[in-house]
């Protein structure tokens, strides 16, 4: 049954690709702004920028010999009950899309063309290659570890890298296959949700369709006091026993992206604005209060703290201008520069693009 319906899902998303609502400002999660300043930054030698620029070229670099994963069904079974399939199956998405990301990223900020040319070829690879998703963990891994395939894809259309064809490829692999996934998963109570969201969301920006940021932001609005209690626990989060902090953490990132690509795209503040911003920054309060005191954690022991340099780090470095509070800084300054480059992309090169504000 849940494969028929992803199929039928698939079928009303190719018939409302003729029918989107009125165009988005194509901001996504880089806008024209950050990576000027960003530019600026690394022109002037500044840091933190100038090593993460440098930390962001060795990774390009290093992608520019890699060849492509792409399946044509991308089938993820349970983790729980199959944890080495889930890695194995998973992985094949995770390496290409942080490639394909680390690789536009590189040619918006160098202008050097090796990094579009290979940027498109795992961008190719997918829209090409991949059409279904499958078991069990399949849309929810798809959400998590697409990003950065569709922010490789903004970003070389954004500076113009993209053909034609090869943004309409793109857009029936996005509109198709990538949001269908996302979109099964956005009504979930959990960080399912969350990562349907944010997928849903840097989709609407990608294809221009305000109609479906619309719902996003509906979306996180109407639940946002659920997800967080007054108190700032996740209540569906922390029950997840000795993973509840890292779920906490993995609820979070995708809020987060979500809220921050909304802003760019559509002008909507929902990271400070009166009805969600206190209640995002109480959840991120909460969190970084137990990263540093695991063991004081009041939902269930030996809990698993992560690090600056891995995650929370990622969040509280991206979150700390948002926000303005020195200590989200001062948990991730020893890490600097901060890179994310495995398994979800939300908050994947915090130090490089760190959001503000004002650019």
């Amino acid at each position: 049954m849940m494969q028929i319906a992803r199929s039928i899902g698939i079928v009303w998303m190719i018939l409302c690709s003729f029918c989107l609502g009125s165009p988005l400002s194509a901001q996504g999660m880089h806008p024209t702004a950050q990576i000027s300043y960003v530019k600026a930054q690394i022109n002037g030698a500044r840091e933190p920028y100038f090593s993460a620029y440098q930390q962001l070229i060795t990774y390009a670099d290093s992608a520019l010999s890699q060849k492509h994963h792409a399946l044509a069904d991308f089938s993820v079974p349970g983790f729980y009950v199959n944890p080495d399939g889930h890695r194995n199956n998973s992985k094949s998405l995770q390496t290409d899309s942080f490639n394909a990301y680390a690789l536009a990223l590189a040619y918006a900020l160098s202008g050097k063309r090796k990094y579009a040319k290979k940027a498109r070829y795992f961008l190719q690879a997918w829209s090409s290659t991949n059409t279904a998703y499958s078991q069990a963990d399949g849309p929810l891994v798809m959400a998590y570890s697409g990003p950065g395939l569709v922010i490789a894809a903004q970003l070389l259309n954004d500076t113009g890298q993209l053909s034609g064809k090869e943004r309409q490829q793109m857009e029936g692999w996005v509109g198709e296959v990538y949001r269908v996934a996302c979109n099964e998963i956005r009504n979930r109570k959990n960080n399912w949700a969350d990562w349907g969201r944010y997928g849903s969301v840097l989709s609407a920006a990608f294809l221009e369709d305000s109609d479906e940021m619309a719902e996003n932001i509906r979306l996180i609005q109407s639940d946002l006091h659920h997800k967080i209690a007054p108190d700032g626990h996740m209540p569906e989060e922390v029950r997840r026993q000795d993973r509840g902090l890292w779920y906490t953490y993995f609820s979070l990132a995708p809020i987060t992206a979500a809220c921050w690509v909304i802003q760019q795209t559509d002008g909507t503040d929902l990271l400070r604005g009166q009805a969600t911003g206190a209640t995002l920054q109480s959840g991120i309060d909460y969190l970084l209060r137990f990263v540093k005191n695991p063991e004081s954690w009041p939902w269930h022991e030996n809990q698993r703290p992560g690090s600056p340099s891995s995650w929370p780090g990622n969040l509280l470095e991206a979150m700390e201008d948002i926000y303005q509070q020195p200590s989200y800084g001062a948990y991730a300054v020893e890490a600097r520069p901060i890179v994310y480059p495995v398994h979800h992309f939300a908050w994947t090169f915090p130090t490089l693009m760190k959001p503000k504000q004002q650019y």
